[in-house]
């Protein structure tokens, strides 16, 4: 718009608007205290100070009972918001529930402030006095009289009850239920309300002389003043409600309306003498009721209203409402029709119209936390113009140049996806994490031995160092079962800047098997100076000694797996000095590690080669000796300076071995699921028996139980056998899985070694195959690790980027029914790795680098998956054999001179069918189509190709068994179809 709307303008033909489109803008604001808070009668506008001007003030009270008095006016936009705004502050003992401005003195007509407490009504003059000196007035707060009062306040109204005039009375509502009335310096009355339960709003209609309020049944009830003055005396009521029953009249309301819903607050304007409206605000609706009770108009709101403000319209007949909801906007309706919208910054619990020097009709809102705003509705015009560009040559090569360099910089940028942006500003928090090199003297452990050995423990130091204030610190510590912690959460104090802690704790086993890692978690939880809640964190890893013992090595074992290195062979009592010591032998090629809850795990060195053997009887315990080996070679021969030291592993991948794992986990799965099924086969039993046999005993005339006690008996006994084997199989399920873990930790490192990988792929590769820290009902290791396993091989780990998959399945997550399918997809992702697949979570990097395969490494051949058991790969199986077959025809073409012109016609003939075959499979078109056109070729072409297949190369030779004798499958099939 160009129009500058500085006076309130309420458009008669505008009926909707964006809400998003206007703003109320902002003429005066303040914020009040700190941590105060306010409710809807803790505002009103008027001439307090009783100056004639005409204009208004602003009372503001706070539940904290500091009475504020504002005289607003903008600041100049060269000088900063001056401090004579606020006129008065007091400090009032009690807390202030609602103030109010009428002639509340008897020998005046002017102006008085009625300040409600929750035990007191006072009522003050405020006075201003002109100042001498330049800081300006002083105003005075007077008290002229006050009322303490015998209950607790809630609310309160005023106006010229029984038709005085020249003066108000003042109306105040307890929480019990309780109307007092108060003529000015004197107290009249108390009536209580019948059937009261919890107090409402309360308001008081001039025209007809009564007072409406909504009560807990949820309905609009009307007393008059004149009812309530000859009913009964509330101040006869002590001890008993009968006592103040037995005298005067029964009080009842003049009219009801059920609302069906809470009301939030009740306004009654006096725009006019001859009609009344009585507004109701409630949760959902919007009510307007004629003072007889009748409804003149409702309307359903579609938003949380937080309060309202009727008053009077520039058309007859009609009312101007403003109304504030929890969507922090402003709304101006004229009855029930929509009128203008404005967006505030806060949401308000008190409007109110007020009258300034600079501006009339202001709209004042007033916040829970105490924002007070003044504001009008409008828009200020934009004397914003864009500047004009220079026009001048492009320099393409520039353009280019730098287009190449922000591509680049958008590549980097997008490699590691992250969902978070990294923090560059330093924590507030530092963690730091120090294991104790030595066993603790006397163990912690809960378990003091397992299997005759005694169980250590370790103690862990954590140091903590605040750079700024912080408050409220607590610090979490998470170790993986069967590992457990003396004590896993502190309530820390608050600390200052510069503050440094130290918090101790001992970690030791706590389980019969050993765990899959021995890296912990420590959080620390606190929140800044300025209440930003923060977390920081750090990682600790405990010694291997603190789940085993050295023992004597042993040549033979069923497990072995051997680790190569580029370096001459070490002393291994030099690389696990802490195990070598209170070894049985000296030998220096052998070290023998006992898990104290698993089996003994042997390192042989290689005297003649830099080859290291891990063997054990049990393959999931390699992983720890193994992780260790790695991680002490690498120290080992950093602290010796040397920087081209490299471990490897020539294979082949164990697989099998790795699989007998994955089947006994998936085999606990299953009896898991059994067992819950019979239980509840069981548990119905059960209850259908105890059913008949409750009606069998209360029967009248009893009968033969018909061996229902002796059937009731066994299903107990059943259900109780079934409960114990269930737990049982669950203790044994959560065993099993940290050994999958442990065994897929000992895989991973395996893959890594033998193909090289980065720390990148490998975490890549880790959160496919460790998708979870543990089993549950709902989601379990097999289909997690199925499911990405999926997904890489039809994304980065795919053949080509034509094969890559353009649109993944996300389809529910379930137990599958065999483990065949995950075998193979393992299986399968090994022998990608090992021709040379990247994984990346880019889409870039599906193209196979060229790796040198390790000496005595065999390639996994990949199996050809039938079609109804996996679809997908059936496709790129298909899809590889027909890119495979234009090399022959592009042999064959060199030896087209033997051929006749009738042979060479349907060679160019089926290559332009074979290229419109691939051009429909990748727009994934009917598979009717595509076997149509593979179906064309005739016979004398199969023949030429059978003959020349026969004169292929050696090299020809050398491939897959397997795949050649598909393609001839597939020659077959066409041959038998033409």
């Amino acid at each position: 718009m160009d129009y500058d709307f500085k006076r309130p303008h309420w458009p008669e033909n505008i009926t909707a608007f964006r809400m998003s489109l206007f703003k109320a803008r902002d003429w005066w604001a303040s914020v009040l205290g700190e941590g105060e808070e306010f409710d809807q009668g803790c505002l009103c506008v008027g001439d307090v100070d009783n100056s004639g001007s005409g204009y208004d003030k602003i009372v503001v009270g706070s539940f904290m009972g500091m009475l504020r008095i504002f005289s607003p006016h903008p600041a100049k936009p060269d000088e900063p918001t001056e401090a004579d705004t606020q006129l008065l502050e007091v400090q009032f003992p009690d807390p202030i529930i609602q103030v109010e401005m009428g002639k509340f003195v008897s020998c005046s007509e002017l102006l008085h402030l009625a300040v409600l407490h929750p035990r007191k009504l006072s009522v003050y003059a405020v006075s201003g006095t002109a100042g001498n000196v330049e800081h300006g007035d002083q105003y005075q707060l007077r008290l002229v009289y006050e009322h303490n009062l015998q209950r607790t306040a809630c609310n309160m109204t005023y106006g010229p009850f029984g038709g005085v005039t020249g003066h108000h009375f003042i109306c105040i509502q307890s929480m019990d239920g309780m109307l007092m009335f108060f003529e000015q310096e004197t107290y009249a009355f108390g009536r209580f309300l019948p059937g009261f339960l919890l107090p409402g709003p309360l308001s008081y209609c001039i025209r007809t002389d009564s007072f409406i309020t909504v009560s807990s049944a949820r309905q609009v009830e009307c007393y008059r003043y004149e009812t309530l003055a000859v009913a009964t005396d509330a101040d006869t009521r002590q001890d008993s409600d009968q006592q103040s029953k037995s005298s005067g009249k029964r009080l009842t309301a003049d009219w009801t309306l059920v609302l069906g819903e809470e009301a939030l607050d009740i306004c009654v304007p006096n725009t006019s003498s001859a009609m009344s409206s009585i507004f109701v605000l409630g949760e959902r609706n919007f009510f307007c009721l004629k003072d007889n009770g009748q409804i003149r108009f409702m309307k359903k709101l579609e938003f949380n209203p937080s309060c309202f403000l009727p008053y009077g319209s520039v058309s007859e007949g009609s009312t101007n409402i403003l109304m504030c909801n929890h969507n922090n906007m402003l709304l101006v309706y004229q009855d029930v029709t929509l009128k203008w919208a404005a967006q505030l910054s806060c949401v308000p619990v008190a409007v109110r119209v007020a009258n300034f020097p600079e501006l009339k009709g202001l709209v004042v809102t007033l916040s829970s936390d105490g924002h007070l705003q003044c504001a009008y509705m409008g828009t200020d015009p934009s004397f914003f113009t864009a500047p004009k560009v220079d026009a001048r040559e492009v320099n393409y090569d520039e353009v280019d140049t730098e287009m190449k360099m922000l591509q680049k910089v958008i590549r980097e940028a997008t490699k590691t996806q992250d969902i978070l942006p990294r923090a560059e500003t330093e924590e507030e928090l530092t963690l730091t994490a120090i294991v104790s090199s030595n066993l603790d003297e006397v163990s912690c452990a809960v378990i003091p031995e397992m299997n005759d050995m005694p169980v250590p423990s370790v103690t862990v130091k954590v140091k903590i160092k605040s750079r700024s204030t912080v408050q409220s610190p607590k610090m979490t510590v998470c170790v993986q079962p069967p590992l457990a912690v003396t004590q896993d959460q502190f309530v820390l104090e608050s600390m200052g800047s510069g503050c440094e802690l130290v918090v101790r704790f001992s970690a030791f086993l706590n389980g019969h098997y050993p765990p899959a890692d021995m890296c912990g978690d420590i959080a620390v939880s606190y929140s800044s100076a300025t209440g930003i809640p923060r977390v920081s964190q750090c990682k600790f890893s405990l010694p291997l000694r603190l789940v085993c013992y050295p023992s004597s090595a042993i040549k033979n074992a069923k497990y072995k797996i051997t680790v190569d290195t580029n370096k001459p062979p070490v002393n291994l009592n030099e690389v696990f000095p802490d195990f070598s010591e209170k070894s049985e032998n000296n030998d220096s090629s052998a070290l023998g590690f006992q898990l104290i809850t698993g089996s003994r795990v042997i390192v042989l060195a290689s005297k003649t080669s830099q080859r290291y053997r891990i063997q054990s009887e049990s393959f999931e315990d390699i992983w720890l000796v193994a992780k260790e080996l790695v991680q002490r070679f690498d120290q080992h021969f950093a602290s010796l300076g040397v920087k081209d030291f490299r471990n490897s592993f020539t294979g082949p991948i164990p697989l099998p071995e790795y699989f007998e794992t994955v089947d006994y986990h998936f085999e606990l799965r299953v009896n898991a699921q059994k067992y819950q099924d019979l239980l509840s086969e069981r548990a119905v039993q059960f209850r259908a028996i105890q059913r008949r046999l409750l009606t069998r005993f209360k029967d009248k005339t009893p009968g033969p139980l018909q061996n229902l006690d002796t059937l009731m008996e066994g299903t107990y006994r059943q259900v109780i056998a079934l409960a114990d084997a269930a737990e049982d199989n669950r203790e044994r399920l959560i065993q099993a899985f940290t050994r999958l873990r442990s065994a897929t930790h000992l895989l991973i490192l395996l893959l890594s070694l033998w193909q090289g990988l980065s720390s990148e792929q490998t975490a890549i590769l880790e959160a496919t195959l460790l998708p979870l820290l543990q089993d549950t009902p709902q989601l379990g290791w097999e289909e997690s690790v199925d499911a990405a396993v999926s997904h890489l091989l039809k994304t980065c780990l795919s053949r080509s980027p034509k094969d890559q998959a353009i649109s993944l399945s996300t389809g529910p997550l379930t137990i599958p029914k065999d483990m065949s399918r995950l075998k193979k997809h393992i299986t399968l992702l090994c022998d990608r790795l090992g021709k040379g697949g990247r994984l990346s979570l880019s889409s870039e990097a599906n193209v196979p680098t060229t790796v040198m395969m390790p000496v005595g490494c065999e390639s996994i051949p990949e199996p050809i998956v039938e079609q109804e058991e996996e679809p997908p790969l059936q496709q790129d199986a298909a899809k590889y054999i027909k890119k495979k077959q234009p090399s022959k025809r592009i042999k064959s073409k060199s030896d087209s001179s033997k051929e006749s012109s009738r042979e060479k016609k349907e060679k160019d003939s089926g290559k332009d069918k074979e290229s419109k075959v691939s051009s429909k499979e990748s727009k994934k078109e009917s598979k009717r189509e595509s076997t149509k056109e593979s179906k064309e070729p005739s016979k004398d072409k199969e023949s030429t190709r059978e003959k020349e297949s026969s004169k292929e190369s050696g090299k020809e030779k050398t491939k897959v068994s397997r795949k050649s004798s598909v393609k001839v499958k597939e020659k077959k099939s066409e041959a038998g179809d033409s």
